[in-house]
């Protein structure tokens, strides 16, 4: 199944996000922000969590959609990742 410019957009996104929130936390561990700037990291760093949260809810929607069967039951198989020089099916 291909990725549609909406998927391939909320990916990216997503970890647009997450690599901002990543510098956001080691600004902070760093200790060297005054008190306004660790209160603006930490009200971006809110709002990115809850952005990426709600980016993994809906990944998880979508997955549990294409594993859903016609009787409302779920499909589950285990996870196997391709390895090195395989591709997925």
């Amino acid at each position: 199944m291909a990725d549609t410019p909406e998927t391939t957009t909320s990916i990216a996104d997503f970890e647009k996000s997450l690599a901002e929130l990543e510098g956001l936390v080691r600004d902070l561990e760093q200790g060297e922000l005054s008190l306004e700037q660790s209160l603006g990291a930490f009200e971006r760093g809110v709002k990115l969590t809850r952005e990426c949260q709600q980016a993994l809810r809906q990944a998880e929607q979508r997955v549990q959609q294409l594993v859903e069967r016609d009787d409302g039951t779920l499909e589950t198989r285990p996870f196997h990742p391709p390895e090195d020089g395989e591709e997925q099916g």
